[in-house]
């Protein structure tokens, strides 16, 4: 098992291989052209510049940065250029997406349209922050805390099956996940304790694969023994969590952000459930956080080349879900649902949390 400390170690490991291509959708902005030049630099990548020419320019010339125009593939605004990014990786012509200075629904709704054919059968399309928080002896995962709002308890098996996967591409064997809820027993008035039950007993059962799922768990017993023991909670989990599984969007975010600006962590985002990985980062974040998204997406490209088998468990969702995401409900769930629907999604007139 590869038990990574902290970011510098995973991007050590994503220093292996050959540079990969890279869709930087767009790109007109100095924090995202500086991590793809340092990125280019380090072996990484071969960087695609989608945007307005004249806009990559003037933040490349500002930024002290030498860029090619043959890198640019001009896009003038925000929907052409997700489109492009789209068609570039369907084509095969990029290994990974990177979300610049573009709306998180824009750049979704392109990349999860059917007609895009980017979606992985079977799978829900979730997203998953890696944290590296100086307080905590490894890197922790947190899901869902960008895609989708309020999952029931089929889409947050699913959410979860993607994260496990995810973990196990990057290295970590039989991830241990804690699944979140304001307490550590079952209550019937809290919805979350109920769904952290049955997901722990599929998880038992088989219907959720390469894990150790147990719930429900506070965040302090999740994350710390000392509290595990002291409320006498006996759990191969708790005070050693790999994933972090939140009730739903708001939570997690909240969870995300807290941990970022009040715990010093660094967070890095990816969407799960497409053929290529998309780092999707806060138009707020750091180079250190947006290289470590690429790094999180070298080293899955690498593992799913290696094996080209991904999805080895059973789909396990048959149900439509019935509450909504960031994107319209039958973007998410697995391309076979097309009968998913949600009466409550409202994302055309909102952008996605990050």
């Amino acid at each position: 098992m590869i038990a990574y400390r902290d970011f510098t170690a995973l991007a050590a490991a994503a220093d292996a291989g050959p540079p990969l291509k890279v869709a930087v959708v767009c790109a007109a902005q100095r924090d995202v052209l500086m991590a793809a030049d340092e990125a280019f630099k380090r072996g990484w990548a071969h960087p695609i510049l989608i945007g307005d020419p004249d806009a990559i320019q003037a933040e490349a010339d500002a930024a002290g940065l030498s860029v090619n125009p043959d890198q640019i593939l001009p896009a003038w605004n925000e929907y052409e250029a997700a489109q492009h990014a789209a068609s570039l990786l369907r084509a095969g012509s990029t290994h990974i997406a990177m979300k610049g200075l573009i709306h998180t629904d824009v750049l979704l709704k392109a990349l999860l349209d059917p007609a895009a054919r980017l979606r992985e059968p079977g799978m829900r399309a979730s997203h998953v922050f890696l944290a590296d928080i100086p307080a905590y002896p490894k890197l922790l995962a947190i899901t869902d805390a960008a895609v989708n709002i309020a999952p029931d308890l089929m889409a947050k098996a699913a959410i979860l099956q993607n994260a496990i996967d995810f973990m196990t591409l990057i290295g970590i064997k039989k991830p241990k996940t804690a699944v979140l809820s304001a307490v550590e027993t079952v209550n019937p008035l809290i919805a979350s304790s109920l769904d952290a039950a049955a997901l722990s007993v599929m998880a038992q059962r088989g219907q959720i694969h390469g894990g150790i799922v147990d719930g429900p768990l506070a965040f302090d017993n999740a994350i710390s023994l000392k509290a595990a023991e002291t409320k006498g909670i006996s759990s191969a989990v708790a005070g050693d969590a790999d994933i972090l599984l939140v009730p739903d969007l708001v939570s997690g975010n909240i969870l995300a952000k807290n941990l970022e600006y009040m715990a010093d962590a660094m967070l890095a985002g990816l969407v799960l459930g497409l053929r290529a990985p998309v780092v999707l980062p806060s138009r707020a974040d750091p180079l250190e956080a947006r290289l470590a998204g690429l790094a999180l997406a070298r080293l899955v490209v690498a593992a799913k080349t290696r094996k080209r088998v991904i999805n080895q468990h059973p789909v396990i969702l048959p149900a439509a879900v019935s509450r909504s995401s960031p994107l319209p409900e039958a973007l998410c769930c697995p391309p076979a649902e097309n009968h998913c629907h949600s009466t409550n999604s409202h994302i055309g007139d909102s952008h996605a949390a990050t």
